[in-house]
């Protein structure tokens, strides 16, 4: 199996430590529920040697994490070699989503504008957060120092009948965040 260019590929997490001595690796999983990292046997590892793909051969729910075996890691120190790896699966692998619904990375790095076509010029787009899901602000502009506020969007990319020409195309998050926060 050949590894996509990078572009190709959507990372889901990423190795976080060896578990035990029989070569098992806890896994920080970015997908919702964790254990949905599981679901794609076939992961594509960003080593310092570059894409490896790999199979996992058993995974399950740890505690509060994942954890899996690779094929012919056995021991503690053959694990050693995948710490820091990033998980990743080919976009094609990714299930169909309905219109209006969008993966956390299609949002990654997209610029804001508000409900009344302003653009927010200080936005860096969606961040996670253990309060909850959150936009945010760059520091700079209009005495803004870092500032971050909760953005609601039921259609964030305005890929609706609404679009006055922003969204996909553009490169714009649409948010509804009170100006002056």
């Amino acid at each position: 199996m050949s590894t996509p260019a990078d572009s190709d590929l959507v990372v889901l997490g990423r190795i976080s430590g060896v578990y035990g001595i029989k070569g098992w690796l806890k896994v920080w999983s970015f997908t919702d529920p964790l254990e949905g990292i599981l679901d794609y046997p076939a992961w594509h590892l960003k080593t310092a040697s570059g894409w490896e793909v790999c199979e996992i051969d058993a995974g399950r729910r740890q505690g509060k994490g994942v954890v899996v075996h690779l094929p012919g890691c056995d021991d503690r120190d053959q694990a050693q070699r995948f710490l820091q790896a990033e998980i990743a699966v080919p976009r094609a692998a990714l299930p169909e989503l309905e219109d209006g619904e969008y993966y956390w990375n299609e949002l990654e790095g997209l610029a804001g504008a508000g409900a009344a076509a302003r653009r927010h010029h200080g936005a860096a787009g969606p961040r996670r957060s253990p309060a909850g899901d959150r936009g945010q602000r760059r520091a700079g502009g209009a005495g803004l120092r870092g500032q971050r506020g909760p953005a609601r969007a039921s259609d964030p990319l305005g890929s609706g009948a609404g679009d006055p020409g922003g969204g996909r195309a553009q490169r714009e998050l649409l948010v509804d965040w009170d100006p002056e926060f």
